[in-house]
């Protein structure tokens, strides 16, 4: 499932630039996860790259984007065209 960013969220800035997806952003007052772009690091890495560096772990899963591992590898394919 992809990730999502809590309300606990200082916008220290970390999360933002470790999201190989590009699916951080800043929104109107925390950061935010775009669900059609956040693998998990799936394809990447071995485990999310934003909840490693979250001081403040703020960054569970969402339970509204409910994905498997097959899911999340097939949108890494679609977003890199690998």
């Amino acid at each position: 499932m992809a990730l999502m960013i809590t309300d606990e969220c200082i916008n220290c800035d970390v999360c933002e630039p470790e999201c190989p997806n590009e699916a951080i952003s800043p929104g109107d007052e925390i950061y935010e996860i775009d669900p059609n772009k956040c693998t998990e690091c799936v394809g990447h890495y071995d485990t999310p790259q934003c909840v490693e560096v979250c001081p403040v772990d703020c960054i569970p899963k969402d339970p509204d984007h409910v994905e498997t591992e097959e899911m999340l590898m097939d949108k890494y394919h679609k977003l890199t065209g690998k």
